[in-house]
């Protein structure tokens, strides 16, 4: 454990659980080490926050999703896939708040300095406000890396890496259509919001802010990650940041019934929660299966479930992954992690937001099977979870995935912010040896 005089550190994070959930386990080792960590995100998070040790700063300027629910605010983004899907929440959900987003933040910094701040991919304020005269930038991964490389084709794409010049010549030729064309929308509005802020013009995309870190910590193991002969120095893979199970924690009365039968766990995370679109087919699919099939997540009371399969509207993953086979998702990132983390095998099926590059990448990585849809068919569901359950290929290549998580994930995420924080101090070069 690397030790220094007191740091203080402001988080930001994009007031969702995936975002707020990965910086949890780095606040406590920090807070733990006697550091001062104040936290911007939205109030639902505030006692999250504060049982970490940090002290809650509430949004002002921007608005708290918990008072405006971002469905509400953008209907018609809520049927949207695919590309569409994507442009969609990457021009409303993440830039639409971003001036908003260093206001408030320029507040809490006016009052109280900071040596640094630390912020999530998706809370683009982070790297505008430190291109303003912020304190040092720090993030932390929520998703996929999105930097832009000549190995892989552009994040958004849900494309898989190939070799060889004439994998390059795609990816060249594909990074310059996505930036000029596809994903020209999204440029117009990072540019809109840079000039409201009185930022320069930038040739620059959204997804190369780890360029404006000193520091980016990479809540995965390489391996599930594409190979990058050009990723850029400040980036460290540290091993997912997930929480332990929580004290206390009484199990439900079907927990005896994980033994002996494999178990298959259906989720479609916290943020589209439409049960008819994963879960549901996945009840159907399996009802007449030999496995036990545990459904995290809310289903809808009209819909009777059978003999073989539990809901929970919670459980904690951290009890739950040592006890199941295969996990079927929608791509939520940091359900992912808790599979991989535990050796277990994937069916992926999500077309929305950023998940068509989780579902690639545990396509690519050999850890599960990508359906490619927001609502796979029932035998869809059926037919890949047998696979994987009969092919003994998934589960290796997900333990080996496993096999790289260092002992504490969250310690060595402190450890490189703390000898970030002695280099800023020091004035010295921030560069950190890597992983």
């Amino acid at each position: 454990m690397i030790t220094t005089a007191p740091l203080d550190i402001l988080v930001a994070s994009f007031p969702f659980a995936g975002h707020v959930a990965p910086a949890l386990p780095i606040v406590r080792a920090l807070t733990g080490r006697g550091h001062r960590v104040r936290w911007y995100t939205g109030k639902q998070f505030a006692d999250a926050v504060e049982g970490a040790g940090a002290v809650y700063e509430h949004m002002r300027s921007a608005p708290d999703p918990a008072d405006h629910p971002l469905p509400d605010r953008f209907p018609e983004g809520r049927d949207l896939e695919g590309l569409k899907g994507f442009r969609f929440a990457m021009i409303n959900h993440i830039l639409g708040d971003a001036a908003e987003h260093v206001a408030d933040l320029s507040t809490i910094l006016d009052r109280n300095p900071a040596d640094m701040l630390l912020a999530d991919t998706g809370f683009l304020a982070a790297g505008m406000l430190r291109e303003l005269g912020g304190p040092p930038l720090i993030g932390y991964g929520i998703t996929a890396l999105t930097l832009a490389s000549r190995d892989t084709a552009p994040f958004g794409t849900g494309l898989a890496p190939g070799s060889g010049g004439l994998s390059r010549m795609r990816n060249r030729v594909l990074n310059q259509l996505t930036k000029h064309v596809l994903f020209r929308p999204i440029q117009a509005k990072h540019l809109q919001v840079r000039a409201a802020l009185g930022l320069p013009p930038t040739s620059a995309t959204i997804f190369e802010g780890v360029h404006l870190s000193e520091l980016y910590v990479q809540g995965s193991n390489p391996s599930f990650e594409y190979p990058r002969n050009d990723l850029p120095e400040q980036v460290h893979f540290v091993g997912p940041l997930l929480a332990k199970a929580p004290p206390g924690f009484q199990p439900p009365t079907w927990w005896d019934r994980l033994a002996g039968q494999p178990v298959v766990l259906v989720t479609q995370g916290t943020f589209a929660t439409d049960d008819a679109e994963l879960i549901r087919p996945a009840i159907e699919g399996l009802a007449d299966e030999p496995v036990l099939v545990v459904v995290a997540g809310a289903v809808d009371q009209s819909v009777v479930l059978p003999a073989n399969v539990v809901a929970e509207r919670f459980v904690p993953f951290a009890a739950l992954m040592p006890h199941v086979d295969v996990m079927v998702t929608n791509g939520g990132f940091g359900g992912v992690q808790y599979a991989l983390t535990n050796g277990v095998p994937l069916v992926a099926s999500g077309t929305t937001e950023e998940k068509p590059e989780i579902a690639a990448r545990i396509a690519w990585s050999g850890a599960g099977i990508n359906l490619g849809k927001r609502s796979p068919t029932p035998h869809d569901v059926r037919a890949a979870v047998k696979r994987v359950l009969n092919d003994p290929s998934y589960r290796g290549n997900a333990e080996r995935i496993a096999a790289e998580t260092p002992a504490d994930p969250a310690e060595l995420a402190a450890d490189l912010v703390v000898e970030l924080g002695r280099n800023i101090r020091r004035k010295s070069p921030v560069a950190l040896p890597r992983r």
